[in-house]
């Protein structure tokens, strides 16, 4: 398949103007892209760990392209690679290899069948929508409501986590349910203004744990890895658009240990 008409049709799903505007730079990270594409290797992050086991398994001269979720540089080479040696060094190494790196990020996370609808359906949430003041989130219905511990071990096992950290200060029982992927916790606001019962999302700090507490609202803080369902979505939309791609995934996000 030609790698440009690859591309276009998921830039329409996925379309770079959706992207946030704190300079999000997503598209080609790194190289040229190649005329054709038949074998696309999909990680959330490329790092050292991926690209040992694209060496380890002989694949370096056979994948066309890289998507990932996460930018591989976040920011202008230049700055990035002065404070970043490792990233320059991978980087070098990629390059002379030939193997371009393409990202979707804050695109992917707002766009229809993206990464929050994608979370959305694990949790099997109904009547998915997008939260009005936050368009990149997702907000649906249980099935059947829930007291709000009994959700969390829920939420917590259907994104395969092995933990989660929970601030039950809102409605004992949850029946609407508000996500985001990644780092959202500055939306919990606007998922309690929109009537929901519980807002997940990650990386909370300490200063945003005190607001919700003050707000008496309930919110579950799922590890920033529960986004690496980015692969088996974007899987099954590289195969929807053309059947005959090779696609090979690398699932090597690992939890930190809990002591």
């Amino acid at each position: 398949m030609k790698t440009y008409e690859l591309l276009k049709k998921l830039g329409k799903k996925f379309p770079k103007k959706i992207a946030k505007k704190y300079h999000d730079p997503v598209g080609l990270q790194t190289g040229k892209l190649k005329e054709d594409v038949s074998c696309i290797f999909l990680a959330l992050d490329f790092d050292e760990i991926a690209f040992k086991f694209l060496e380890d398994n002989n694949l370096l001269n056979k994948i066309d392209l890289i998507i990932t979720h996460h930018p591989f540089i976040f920011g202008k080479k230049k700055k990035v690679f002065e404070y970043d040696e490792n990233k320059r060094i991978l980087c070098e190494k990629i390059d002379a290899h030939n193997i371009p790196i393409y990202s979707f990020h804050t695109n992917f996370d707002e766009g229809i069948d993206g990464m929050n609808d994608a979370l959305a359906n694990k949790l099997n949430l109904s009547n998915v929508k997008p939260l009005f003041g936050d368009p990149m989130a997702r907000g649906g219905d249980l099935e059947f409501e829930m007291p709000v511990v009994e959700f969390a071990k829920y939420a917590k096992n259907k994104l395969k986590v092995d933990y989660g950290l929970l601030l039950d200060y809102g409605k004992p029982k949850i029946k609407k349910v508000a996500i985001v992927g990644g780092g959202g916790w500055h939306s919990f606001r606007i998922a309690q203004k929109e009537d929901y019962d519980i807002f997940i999302s990650g990386d909370m700090p300490h200063h945003a744990r005190r607001e919700v507490i003050s707000y008496k609202f309930n919110y579950l803080d799922l590890p920033h890895e529960i986004e690496k369902i980015f692969m088996e979505q974007m899987k099954m939309i590289l195969l929807e658009i053309n059947p005959s791609l090779e696609i090979i995934s690398l699932d090597h996000e690992v939890l930190p240990k809990v002591i």
